[in-house]
């Protein structure tokens, strides 16, 4: 039989795991909620890229991941394998490329848009959901430097908040002067917008617009070269928005090669303008040792940080302090 003293204590004994109960589950939805208000921020991975005769298999994730776009300033980006921009791609004319996208990213679907193939975008340029992949296979036809982009909706947003990058298809028979280049780089130009990023890219000015990701790399460790090397620049402005008025101070380009196709070439260039998405191939040679500072020639960029240095020695070694 249940006794009054016994029942009173069964009751304070249920009361009492009631309490840690409740407490445990509070102490739960706090640290859950801490977790909500700590933005992603997920480890870069390696690009898998693997060739099998003229079929390329290429394995990209999408993810977020803080990156630093000027000293101090962290932004907590959408990423191709987390960095800004994303991996350097190439390929060559006539390959094959089959293409696998992993979504790492829990909250937001993503997608791929090569501007390098010619695809159905309904079919082959889909979104990708939250924690699944997707394999697709394409045909690298053209030659050239393009821009590769998520095309999830809203575009804008996507390519805004860091997913693009370059892909670069080399001619099957190569460029006139492949055997004259000394020294080959590429340079994608970007924005960064301040606050609300699909406002602010849609009606404002760009805080930022940098040469690969940031306004202080290609500074610190500019490119290198030695007196009378030609150089080879693979250059895309990925935007979204700003053109980009490519200039080289104190140089003229030889040659250019818009979108990088062999057959669009122009001669003694002092200035290649690139829209949003363009991209070209810019060799020139250095006659002289100093310091060739590179810029988009809209000045107000390059003062927000489209700006890299190519230091011109005797022996092509990096022997001074930029300053």
């Amino acid at each position: 039989m249940l006794t009054f003293k016994r029942a009173a204590a069964i009751i304070i004994l249920l009361s009492m795991c009631s309490a840690v109960i409740l407490a445990w589950t509070e102490a739960k939805m706090d640290k859950t909620a801490e977790l909500a208000d700590t933005p992603l921020n997920q480890a870069p991975v390696e690009p898998v890229v693997h060739r099998e005769g003229t079929d390329v298999f290429i394995e990209m994730t999408a993810q977020v991941t803080n990156i630093e776009i000027s000293k101090g300033v962290t932004y907590n980006a959408w990423t191709f394998n987390g960095t800004v921009p994303g991996p350097v791609l190439r390929v060559k004319e006539g390959d094959t490329i089959h293409f696998t996208l992993r979504n790492l990213d829990p909250d937001t679907p993503h997608s791929m848009d090569f501007h390098a193939v010619h695809a159905s975008p309904s079919e082959k340029f889909i979104d990708i959901h939250p924690g699944e992949e997707g394999t697709f296979e394409y045909k690298a036809s053209t030659p050239g430097v393009f821009m590769y982009h998520c095309g999830t909706k809203p575009v804008l947003l996507h390519i805004a908040n860091g997913m693009y990058g370059m892909i670069i298809v080399e001619p099957k028979d190569g460029y006139p002067t492949d055997s004259e280049i000394d020294r080959e780089y590429t340079i994608v130009q970007s924005e960064f917008y301040s606050g609300d990023v699909y406002n602010s890219s849609l009606h404002e000015e760009p805080a930022y617009v940098v040469f690969n990701g940031n306004d202080y790399g290609l500074k610190e460790h500019p490119f290198l070269a030695k007196t009378g090397d030609k150089v080879r620049l693979y250059i895309n402005n990925a935007g979204p928005n700003q053109v980009s008025s490519f200039h080289i101070v104190g140089t003229v380009m030889d040659r250019v090669y818009l979108d990088g196709n062999p057959q669009n070439v122009l001669y003694g260039m002092q200035t290649v303008m690139l829209p949003a998405s363009g991209g070209a191939v810019v060799e020139f040679t250095v006659k002289e040792e100093g310091d060739y500072p590179i810029v988009s020639h809209q000045f107000k960029d390059a003062q927000k940080g489209a700006l890299a240095i190519l230091r011109v020695t005797k022996d092509g070694k990096d022997s001074r302090k930029t300053e």
